[in-house]
């Protein structure tokens, strides 16, 4: 399998951040509205633009939402029964910023208490004369397929 090393990459692509957020207002974290309306706000004020966005409402509580972006993604899953959410953002280009798409929701969901992880995506700088190896998650480990 070949391993891409830090000082390999070359070209950056875009970032992507997750963000668990936690303590946040059982009220709004149920809200598939207000949800829907955050994420829009996210998408903005990261820099994005918004192509579409579907949501869902889950009985008796919890809400779905994906906001498509011209550079990527927005998403958020939600438990209003343990003040908790997960968010997804992924965002190409230089005028985006889904660290703010986070930060946005952390502070419209009353998120007392949140973590963020950070990935670069990356294109790597070394020659790739093969694509690297990848192990189908449908077989044992010594059954990989090439």
């Amino acid at each position: 399998m070949m391993k891409v090393r830090k000082n390999d990459v070359d070209e950056a692509v875009g970032r992507h951040c997750i963000a668990e957020l936690y303590d946040g207002c059982p009220e709004k974290l149920n809200s598939e509205s207000f949800i829907r309306e955050a994420l829009t706000e996210a998408a903005k004020r990261s820099g994005a633009t918004l192509l579409s966005l579907t949501s869902h409402n889950f009985t008796p509580q919890g809400v779905t939402a994906l906001a498509l972006l011209s550079e990527s993604h927005l998403s958020i899953h939600t438990w209003p029964e343990l003040g908790y959410a997960a968010v997804d953002a992924f965002t190409c280009g230089a005028h985006t910023d889904p660290e703010v798409a986070c930060f946005y929701l952390k502070e419209a969901l009353v998120a007392e208490r949140y973590t963020l992880k950070m990935l670069e995506r990356a294109i790597p700088s070394v020659n790739l004369d093969r694509s690297p190896e990848v192990a189908d998650p449908t077989q044992d480990e010594e059954q990989t397929h090439r």
